[in-house]
């Protein structure tokens, strides 16, 4: 009963308990669809078989919402379930589910917004978000990440939002991370590096550097390996999250460490590029070739620049990537794949982009067509009502016709 044996720890079968309502759940996405105010929506989630950790709730009356998890189980507090527990003490069974009213949830937070980027849900609204001392502690992971650091800081004392303005908001460059980690490179090198002249002007760089990302910067470039190398070597002296990691490089770790790191990073990136002092955007790219899920990138093949960078180091716009593809450049697997920014009134008005097309055929007009607009943040307006996809219309056709 407590679900399917999934893995094996030190030789012992370890069963993953789980939802396991997939009508239920189909029912929830699609009666959630149909709701047209809070009222409506609230009761829906009363079904309890949403698989969303995060639900972001807006409507035309003003009303927004956070709900923090629906299907949360009831369990002993005794037990640390970020670990493996005993299956064979009763006490670590589920033992129903909370309601809703029972989860974490925001509404209507007096300071007019509600912000999560997979972070905390104690600062989702400042100081009217949840007090996490009101639940246990398996309800949330209570971990801050920088892109929750960043999001406050740029909302907080702001209103009078239009659509344009929140898009610029969102695609804000500056990366808290690495004022974090910067400074302690910077620092170390000052003080430790004398010898290692060749590094001087890659550090005037970046100590010159506002933490901003864009495809001209330089230090972006740096930055970015320098924070990657750093995590795979660095010496950790207890587990850490990756905030507190990048705080803990940029304050606190060996100076000699620092500059070590940093002096294996030029040396890598002329190996692979010729030069270490590249442009970010010649390195962060955005290639699809083909409509695999899965893409096989190739330096050698088309790509675009990308001035975006990760959400690890607190861009909003996250624009991440894998490091297994056998290339020198990076290209851009995860982040924000598709965005909407929506204004509800008498009429909802909407702007949305896609990273790359709707189609995955090649030979479709729609298979790139918005690479380039994601890339430069020039987001089109949403055919939400049938007059305006009409208007858009290239074919129509009735089912069953030709």
């Amino acid at each position: 009963h407590h679900g399917p044996i999934t893995h094996m720890i030190n030789d012992s079968p370890v069963a993953s308990a789980m939802m396991w309502e997939p009508v239920k759940a189909l029912e929830q996405s699609f009666i959630r669809t149909k709701q047209k105010d809070y009222s409506g929506f609230r009761k829906m989630m009363d079904i309890r078989t949403n698989s969303s950790n995060n639900t972001v709730y807006a409507d035309a009356d003003g009303n927004i919402a956070y709900f923090h998890g629906n299907f949360v189980p009831v369990r002993d507090t005794l037990f640390d379930y970020s670990q493996p527990v005993d299956g064979s003490n009763p006490r670590t069974d589920w033992k129903g589910l909370h309601t809703v009213d029972e989860n974490i949830l925001v509404l209507n937070p007096e300071n007019g917004w509600i912000q999560n980027c997979n972070s905390t849900p104690f600062t989702s609204a400042l100081e009217y978000s949840p007090k996490r001392e009101n639940y246990p502690k398996y309800m949330s992971i209570d971990r801050e990440n920088f892109r929750g650091i960043h999001a406050i800081q740029l909302l907080k004392g702001r209103s009078g939002y239009t659509i344009d303005s929140l898009i610029s908001l969102a695609y804000d460059p500056y990366l808290p991370s690495f004022a974090a980690l910067i400074p302690g490179l910077v620092s170390a090198y000052d003080k430790v590096g004398a010898g290692s002249p060749e590094l001087a002007e890659a550090i005037d760089i970046l100590r010159n550097w506002d933490y901003r990302t864009s495809e001209e910067s330089v230090a972006m470039t740096l930055a970015h390996f320098y924070a990657i190398l750093y995590g795979k070597k660095g010496i950790r002296p207890y587990p850490m999250s990756d905030m507190e990691l990048i705080s803990y490089f940029g304050s606190a770790s060996p100076m000699d460490e620092r500059v070590s790191i940093f002096k294996e990073v030029v040396s890598q990136l002329e190996s692979d590029f010729g030069e270490w002092n590249i442009p970010w955007g010649e390195v962060n790219r955005y290639q699809r070739l083909n409509g695999d899920i899965r893409q096989k990138f190739d330096d050698q093949k088309p790509s675009i620049p990308i001035g975006f960078a990760s959400g690890r180091w607190g861009a909003l716009a996250a624009y991440g990537a894998r490091y297994n593809n056998n290339t020198k450049k990076i290209y851009g697997t995860r982040g924000n794949s598709f965005v909407a920014v929506v204004e509800f009134g008498p009429k909802v008005k909407a702007k949305t982009i896609l990273a790359g097309g709707q189609s995955g055929d090649p030979e479709s007009p729609h298979f790139d067509d918005q690479a380039i607009p994601y890339a430069k943040m020039q987001f089109k307006e949403a055919a939400y009502y049938k007059e305006d996809v009409l208007k858009r219309a290239k074919i129509s056709y009735k089912p069953g016709k030709e």
